[in-house]
């Protein structure tokens, strides 16, 4: 019987404290509503656009790497350890990067777009 007690009492403790937090939040609330619609709506990220369109693809070939839609973007090859080895400007939608690297695995990166890559 003593376990129930204990857990009613911890239980009722923890539905006070819930109460708390609501009732502070509630009092913190007409200081959030008084802010301008303009300023609300301001602080809103929209998601760009062109790249749910045009996703930016990254593929391998050799020591070769294509990458479309990503003009104006930096292709970043890094090695296991997470030190960058290389970076390439994006000057085009449509480009073909040679790679001069070692044999072994890296991480290709192109703004949020990452591939993991082994050059035989």
């Amino acid at each position: 019987m003593k376990k129930y007690y204990l857990f009613f009492a911890l239980f009722a403790g923890l539905s006070l404290s819930v109460m708390g937090a609501e009732a502070d939040m509630d009092a913190k609330a007409p200081e959030m509503s008084e802010a301008p619609m303009e300023e609300m709506i301001s602080e809103i990220e929209a998601p760009d656009i062109d790249e749910e369109v045009n996703p930016i693809t990254i593929s391998v070939n050799g020591a070769q790497v294509h990458v479309t839609n990503a003009a104006g973007k930096v292709l970043e090859i890094y090695n296991l350890a997470g030190v960058r080895v290389a970076s390439y400007k994006i000057d085009s939608d449509d480009k073909t990067v040679n790679m001069n690297l070692n044999k072994g695995c890296y991480i290709i990166k192109v703004d949020k777009v990452v591939r993991k890559v082994s050059i035989k």
